[in-house]
């Protein structure tokens, strides 16, 4: 355990000494830890507290400690589709990135995945499987857990759409697993696990040939990287509306381009904010600001972002 400079000291100390006493030394604990770096817009102030737990019982001690120490928490996976305030996170950051976790595992006709997988990897544990229909999760830069959170989609999928049965746990530490038709999704969310973590889930797919496989990836990467910038940014920024796509409508206004700082409307895609050097969260939320209010001045249309923005500023 390291603390240096603790954004709240000494109760962050003494805070993780608490929580360092309960868990294994397998799991991580980590002091006022940098989120910039593990986020992939690559801004964004630090976590009081960081933790990845090395398993799902280390993962109930913790949620289980911030229930008994009213301790808010938040979980991070990769990073997409999210935009840390420059003051950081206050709470417990947790992230699960250990093995445990991160598990691929065939099993009769199907992906047993952990919530911490990437999901370029489950798209590639598919091709060596000959399974198809899960070439769309190779373009979605995050991992199931996220994906699960917010039933991700990408080139006409959607996570749900592939999901056999879902595994969460409760803020109170219990586990449960239940059939996706159990499962309540609307675009862009799963209610249940905004007030659940979400731990893995099975994967089914079809089944077709590792040609088959390997062509539609292809065809999945080139449509993102000819229409989706390659610089740094959080994907999507709003979320489309009824009457025009949110990227078309920000492209109509003149938007692209637009700059505060180092954060720039993207020339490829209106919808994405790119972090062309050294941004800082304020930069992007400037931004978002300034398309909002042409997007309500000009069209009469509220913009609603589809990026989670959290933390303090």
């Amino acid at each position: 355990m390291t603390c240096a400079e603790p954004i709240i000291a000494p109760a962050s100390a003494d805070l993780a000494a608490q929580l360092r006493a309960l868990l294994s030394p397998a799991s991580v604990l980590r002091c006022n830890e940098p989120l910039a770096k593990r986020t992939t817009l690559r801004v964004g102030g630090p976590a009081e507290l960081y933790v990845e737990p090395a398993d799902e019982a280390e993962l109930a001690i913790v949620l289980r400690f911030c229930c008994d120490h009213d301790t808010p928490f938040f979980m991070l996976g990769r990073g997409s589709n999210l935009l840390i305030r420059d003051g950081g996170i206050r709470g417990i950051v947790i992230h699960l990135g250990a093995p445990n976790f991160t598990r691929i595992a065939f099993e009769a006709g199907q992906l047993r995945c952990g919530a911490g997988a990437k999901l370029r990897d489950i798209a590639l544990a598919a091709k060596r499987h000959s399974l198809g229909g899960l070439e769309f999760l190779e373009g979605i830069p995050g991992n199931l857990g996220g994906a699960l959170r917010m039933n991700a989609g990408a080139m006409n999928g959607w996570t749900f759409d592939v999901v056999a049965t879902l595994r969460y746990m409760d803020y109170a530490g219990v586990a449960h697993e239940l059939s996706v038709n159990e499962v309540q999704t609307t675009y862009r969310s799963c209610p249940l696990l905004k007030s659940a973590v979400a731990l893995g889930a099975v994967i089914t797919g079809r089944s077709a040939s590792p040609e088959q496989v390997e062509a539609r990836l292809k065809e999945c990467q080139q449509k993102r990287w000819t229409s989706q910038p390659k610089e740094p940014s959080a994907g999507c920024i709003f979320k489309n509306t009824k009457v025009s796509p949110a990227g078309k409508l920000i492209d109509e206004l003149g938007l692209k381009g637009t700059r505060v700082g180092d954060a720039v409307v993207s020339d490829v895609h209106g919808n994405f904010i790119i972090n062309a050097g050294s941004a800082t969260a304020r930069d992007v939320q400037t931004l978002i600001e300034i398309i909002r209010t042409r997007a309500r001045d000009q069209r009469g249309i509220e913009l609603e972002t589809e990026v989670e923005i959290i933390g303090e500023d």
